[in-house]
């Protein structure tokens, strides 16, 4: 059986599910669609899609599954609750986990879906959802190196960067890295910026100042143009509360290790300060607000202003 006469299953509808979905309906394969919320999954149907409503009918019906779930509950439920994945799991299937989960859930699930004579591979995705609609998007992924090959075609349909990481497990453990570095680079830009405006810089100065060096030159500082120098968190590109989740997820996995993580920490107690203050659905940059208030700072520039710079100097 080719990539291109798979019958393919899609569980989670939601910011990056759907357009993930939609992306394998444009790329020819044939889709069953499953959500908690029957609506999200209108366009899909109205594009060909067949209507699941439970994740068993669409294990039964598919030879390959992806699911796209905000957490490691949500994932639990789905795939081992009733009605589950697992209830319609059969010999020759293979099941994708896109969500950022705990590398001790993807190994359970690879030998639960083991016993049914399955496959199961952690791959979570990187790109946002911007990402996810354009088929920009990083697929780390880990399981049977074999089975990654015979379904990479199939990544190929909603992402351009699909790898293979290594055994079960390994994704997730490179996903969590990826993540946490980003947030806790994010924690130290807020400081140091906010001491830059504090000292008399223009913030749109700063930031074009800082570009030209060499770290700048690397564009780390270009992460920061979107939300925190426009001040502006709403709509999130990604929640804070699934962002506080991969930080979470990350922290635990090294006390789990015995692996001291003392920055990491504090960017956790960062993020959850933010959510206390009702951020959740807010940006996963907002924690930067809390810094420009402890330091005395605010400021909001001009999206304008800041394209200009970077038609001076290109990402």
């Amino acid at each position: 059986m080719s990539a291109t006469t798979l019958k393919v299953g899609f569980i989670g509808l939601g910011t990056m599910g759907t357009h993930m979905a939609a992306n394998l309906q444009k790329a020819g394969h044939a889709l069953v669609v499953h959500d908690i919320h029957r609506q999200a999954a209108g366009t899909h149907v109205e594009n060909g899609a067949t209507w699941a409503a439970t994740a068993r009918e669409v294990a039964a019906q598919c030879d390959v599954v992806f699911a796209s779930l905000p957490a490691p509950p949500d994932v639990e439920a789905v795939v081992f609750g009733t009605d589950g994945v697992l209830e319609g799991a059969h010999p020759g299937m293979a099941f994708f986990d896109l969500s950022t989960n705990s590398q001790a859930m993807a190994k359970r699930m690879h030998a639960a879906f083991a016993e049914k004579g399955c496959t199961s591979f952690d791959s979570p995705v990187s790109g946002g959802p911007e990402g996810a609609r354009t088929g920009k998007l990083a697929i780390w992924v880990g399981g049977d190196k074999a089975a990654f090959d015979r379904y990479l075609p199939v990544l190929q349909g909603f992402g351009d960067a699909p790898a293979y990481i290594g055994g079960i497990g390994t994704a997730t453990v490179a996903k969590l890295v990826h993540n946490l570095s980003g947030y806790a680079i994010q924690t130290v830009i807020a400081e140091a910026f906010s001491m830059g405006v504090k000292a008399g810089m223009d913030p749109l100065e700063l930031w074009a100042a800082i570009r030209r060096g060499a770290l700048g030159r690397k564009r780390t500082f270009d992460r920061i143009q979107d939300q925190y120098l426009q001040n502006k968190y709403d709509p999130p590109a990604f929640a804070l509360r699934l962002g506080l989740k991969d930080v979470s997820l990350a922290v635990s996995l090294g006390r789990e290790l015995g692996v001291p993580m003392r920055l990491s920490n504090l960017v956790m107690e960062e993020m959850t300060e933010a959510l206390n203050r009702g951020w959740g659905q807010r940006d996963s940059r907002s924690p930067m607000i809390l810094q420009n208030e402890r330091a005395g700072v605010s400021f909001s520039v001009d999206p304008a202003a800041i394209k200009a710079v970077l038609a001076k100097d290109p990402a």
